[in-house]
């Protein structure tokens, strides 16, 4: 059964019951496809109708470069006097950019989140909550993202559920994205990486939804990781290199894609140096990851356990 994407129409028919379209829609979209270079160049040549859509192209434009890792950007550009949504992308970007400091932007955001919180500012919930999943502290982002009623904390919410294994609550909140726009580009992210952890015959669903938004829009790096992992849950190794040597070509130093290149080689059973290249260009280019955190527990642990039941001499 092949999934139909229907956001084009969506579109059309919101702009002909209300008038008009998010003007901003390019901008987002794009962003939340993980198509930053494309979300920042349409940003500089968005010419916004109002001081509020200003704002919100900023947010979007700032975060593609905090996708980048070009810190320095947001950094130098957001002023004290910048608006609170702007100052909340500019506490995500120091914090990722300077590690001696996370400690003291961890607990000045705990202060802020212990007072009370202005919850129109969804860029400040995103922010925070990021943070907070950045910590691995999935309690306090998620009572974060709670506090919001946006679709995008929605779909933040389901990606901590499904870190937590907590597919029935995922579930719940993705029927709630659905009953507020099941078109929503968001939505159609959701329920792919919901399907995903759902497995068997929602596998291919999952699939169709990265290939279609690749097809409509651009095959960026998070859509072919999409694709290839639902080649890989569905033990197609073979397609999932394809697609991930794409990926590659692409950009060498993607985190993502180097991570899923690991684990395929050990199922492929290539050579050992091979594996060990990618883990060397994930440690060269991410050397704070989360995967690389756990990698390292879990070498240590193996070094303990092998201490443990060496023979005694």
């Amino acid at each position: 059964r092949r999934y139909v994407y229907r956001k084009s129409v969506r579109l059309v028919n919101m702009a002909s019951n209300q008038g008009e379209i998010d003007e901003l829609f390019d901008v987002k979209n794009a962003y939340y496809i993980g198509s930053y270079q494309q979300c920042i160049n349409e940003a500089q040549k968005t010419k916004p109708s109002s001081p509020e859509k200003e704002t919100e192209r900023d947010v979007f434009l700032y975060r593609a470069y905090i996708a980048q890792r070009k810190y320095g950007v947001v950094l130098d550009d957001v002023k004290p006097s910048s608006s609170a949504e702007l100052q909340a992308v500019r506490m995500f970007a120091e914090y990722l950019s300077n590690e001696g400091k996370r400690d003291d932007i961890v607990a000045d955001l705990d202060k802020k989140m212990a007072k009370s919180v202005d919850v129109t500012n969804t860029t400040f919930l995103l922010m925070a909550a990021s943070i907070y999943f950045h910590e691995m502290n999935s309690d306090a982002a998620l009572r974060t993202l709670h506090q919001g009623e946006s679709l995008e904390c929605m779909a933040m919410t389901i990606q901590v559920l499904l870190k937590l294994d907590r597919l029935d609550l995922a579930r719940k909140e993705l029927k709630k994205m659905q009953e507020h726009d099941e078109d929503a580009t968001l939505t159609q992210l959701a329920t792919a990486w919901v399907n995903l952890g759902i497995g068997g015959e929602k596998l291919q669903d999952a699939y169709y939804i990265f290939q279609e938004m690749s097809d409509k829009y651009s095959a960026t790096l998070l859509l072919l990781n999409g694709q290839a992992v639902c080649h890989m849950a569905q033990n197609k190794w073979d397609e999932a290199e394809g697609v991930l040597q794409e990926a590659l070509d692409k950009d060498s130093s993607h985190p993502e894609t180097l991570i899923n290149l690991i684990v395929l080689t050990q199922h492929l059973g290539k050579a050992p140096e091979v594996t060990n290249r990618y883990l060397s260009q994930l440690k060269d280019a991410h050397r704070g990851h989360p995967f690389l955190k756990e990698y390292k527990a879990k070498e240590n642990e193996f070094e303990r356990l092998v201490m443990q039941y060496a023979p005694s001499a």
